[in-house]
């Protein structure tokens, strides 16, 4: 274990966590902008939408705990998630993918990731997932599904051939209305297995042994 690296990425979390306490606020001020058209990514570009400290702790233990090495992430934001990652796969010898459609939002993603000294285990695609994922052809062990809600789908099937046995789709806002029709759809395959997790706010997906 790299304990040094492992005390930069707590001590970069720490920074993240203290500087996103006005979130709601910035995340208020995005609808508003937003009020008389479609919210767009660019609403949230000044927002972390962090998932929380349990989860990032949960995914070290699971990233461990299966050996996951391959991981690709789509929704970057600020990188706190992507820190989580980071941290299990100093473990496994893994590496990460991540993608981030707002350049602002990825530029200070890789600062965080160069503050935390672990900008060599990740790899950032700035741009639409869509797009920037679209040539993704490596076997994937964690699928981290937490950008815009309306692409889950889009990126799932598009990945969908790099899947294995062992594969795990992390899927977080489960319980917002456009994850919750992904969802729908994906459970319509029976070689799927969907298990909530959070009260609904995360669900597992891994196929069917």
């Amino acid at each position: 274990m790299d304990t040094e690296k492992i005390k930069q990425i707590e001590k970069t979390l720490d920074y993240l966590y203290k500087d996103s306490k006005y979130d709601m606020v910035k995340a208020m001020k995005g609808v508003a902008k937003s009020a008389f058209r479609p919210i767009q990514p660019v609403n949230f570009k000044d927002v972390y939408l962090s998932i929380s400290r349990e989860q990032g702790e949960d995914l070290v233990r699971l990233i461990k705990d299966n050996n996951i090495q391959k991981i690709v992430e789509f929704g970057t934001s600020f990188g706190i998630s992507t820190l989580f990652l980071a941290q299990g796969a100093l473990e496994t010898k893994g590496r990460i993918v991540t993608t981030e459609l707002i350049e602002s939002k990825a530029q200070k993603a890789i600062e965080n990731f160069h503050a935390a000294s672990v900008n060599d285990l990740i790899e950032v695609r700035v741009g639409d997932a869509a797009e920037t994922l679209k040539n993704y052809n490596e076997p994937i062990d964690l699928l981290l599904l937490d950008g815009w809600k309306d692409l889950y789908l889009t990126i799932f099937e598009m990945l969908e051939s790099n899947f294995h046995a062992k594969t795990i789709i992390y899927v977080d806002n489960a319980d917002m209305g456009e994850t919750r029709t992904f969802l729908k759809t994906v459970s319509k395959n029976n070689k799927y297995l969907l298990e909530s997790k959070y009260n609904g706010k995360v669900v597992f997906i891994t196929l069917e042994q």
